[in-house]
């Protein structure tokens, strides 16, 4: 689905990601945790093509999309949720879902629908006409997650979904979050919740300074005390 390689990227004079290189298969979900300041952010808006690495190569099935805008590659099947939600605050749950649809990218693939997406996350037809400004955090992050569906994306990068987001809220939300890698979508997940990150992914990465310091499955990170104490302060 997507391989990533040797990337460089500066956010202008400072070089933050060094030489990283990672890959997702279809249907994965993988996750990139690491302390605050690490580099998660800038990895994700390196693929978006937000902040264009300087150096290396990202393909997405084959197809080299370093250097594309975003748009571009948003067009290719890669839907971003970023930190934040950023969701239209005046504009109704139903009608920031209308205003991301587009057609998928396969005749073959069943599209999602504001109301499939309602199936998916029904809480937030309860809210259809209610303003963007008016949901609490967990309710904005599904909306931010819908919306991004509602693109037909082959691939999603979220970048900190648990960020702001109490136990139990959590809780639902990694719930749909299962739902969606069982009808095999695949996701790059960064975050500092190792244990939410952990329970929806297969394998993954740690990167810290802006390297990519381990790789492995998500039995193999449980179990190896060493890295986790030195990477993720656990």
């Amino acid at each position: 689905m997507l391989e990533v390689n040797q990337i460089h990227t500066y956010y202008g004079a400072s070089h933050i990601l060094f030489d990283v290189s990672l890959n997702i298969q279809d249907g994965e979900v993988v996750y990139c945790l690491g302390r605050n300041g690490a580099g998660k952010t800038t990895t994700i808006r390196s693929i978006m093509g937000l902040t264009p690495p300087r150096a290396g190569s990202i393909k997405l099935r084959g197809e080299e999309i370093a250097g594309k805008a975003a748009f571009e590659i948003a067009r290719r099947g890669i839907g971003y949720i970023p930190s934040g939600r950023r969701i239209y605050p005046v504009l109704t749950v139903r009608e920031n879902l209308t205003v991301a649809m587009k057609p998928p990218i396969g005749k073959e693939e069943t599209p999602w629908t504001v109301e499939r997406v309602y199936d998916m996350f029904p809480a937030l037809k309860l809210l259809d006409t209610h303003r963007g400004l008016m949901l609490s955090g967990g309710e904005l992050q599904m909306l931010a997650i819908a919306r991004t569906l509602m693109g037909n994306p082959k691939l999603l990068l979220m970048d900190e979904p648990s960020e702001g987001l109490s136990p139990l809220v959590l809780k639902g939300l990694g719930e749909r979050l299962q739902q969606l890698r069982a009808e095999g979508i695949t996701v790059f997940i960064t975050e500092q919740n190792v244990k939410f990150a952990l329970d929806l992914s297969s394998r993954g990465y740690i990167i810290d300074n802006g390297r990519i310091v381990y790789e492995g499955t998500v039995d193999e990170l449980q179990a190896n005390e060493k890295i986790k104490s030195q990477y993720l302060a656990l």
